[in-house]
């Protein structure tokens, strides 16, 4: 049976560390998507959007939450098209599935379908998060891994390699776990994944990779199933 995958992706990232998209960062992510296929894993990636908008931190400035979280989805889905466009020039056949009913840029998100493309060995790539405001990304990942049925969910992160007792970018002596349980990181309150997505890959025992993004062939390796950043397992 075929590795199927779910991988996370920050919309930070995709700036390359401002607003918008640079092409060179995304056409590389497309390029470790496309050898993973070429290797025959079923891949599907959730994209953020931070790269345009961000709807909590606006929200604190005064927007309206759920406005601003539409407006916030709105972004992941120009992601999701803008790498669906470099992955297909790698000659790998792409779908984007969108929450917010948008049929001419974008598939409806229907879980049966998603599972068909994967089986053929196409890159799915969702888009507008749930559909629905207060729901990270994070927690949207979990989701999808379990309804596409994967066998984990690859969160990659912008910053930061792995789960460490601290913040690593603000206390030096920060140690990085090799692997823990997601008992002892919502215990631990620790906060590189959001707790809800925490808590449902615990409840339905979905093993969660916590990665760098950066650095040579990454996305690559945590695709392939390599050793690399942290592994959160059931306990």
């Amino acid at each position: 049976m075929s590795r199927r995958v779910l991988l996370k992706l920050s919309g930070e990232a995709f700036g390359g560390g401002g607003i918008g998209i640079d092409p060179d960062v995304v056409g590389g992510i497309a390029g470790q998507v496309a050898e993973a296929v070429a290797d025959g894993i079923e891949v599907a990636i959730v994209v953020g959007g931070g790269n345009f908008f961000r709807g909590a931190e606006l929200s604190q400035r005064g927007m309206e939450r759920s406005r601003a979280d539409y407006i916030g989805m709105l972004g992941t889905v120009m992601n999701a098209l803008a790498l669906q466009d470099f992955i297909e020039k790698t000659g790998v056949e792409t779908r984007v599935q969108s929450a917010i009913h948008m049929a001419q840029v974008a598939e409806p998100y229907i879980p049966r379908r998603a599972i068909r493309h994967l089986e053929k060995g196409r890159v799915v790539i969702f888009g507008a998060g749930a559909g629905m405001p207060y729901f990270s990304t994070d927690t949207v990942s979990a989701q999808r891994a379990l309804e596409i049925k994967a066998d984990a969910v690859l969160m990659s992160k912008n910053g930061v390699d792995g789960v460490y007792d601290a913040d690593p970018r603000t206390t030096p002596e920060a140690r990085k776990f090799d692997h823990v349980t997601f008992d002892e990181a919502l215990q631990r309150s620790l906060k590189v994944v959001d707790a809800a997505a925490f808590a449902l890959c615990m409840e339905n025992r979905l093993p969660m990779l916590v990665f760098g993004m950066h650095g040579e062939g990454t996305i690559a390796r945590a695709l392939r199933g390599e050793k690399i950043g942290t592994l959160v397992h059931a306990a």
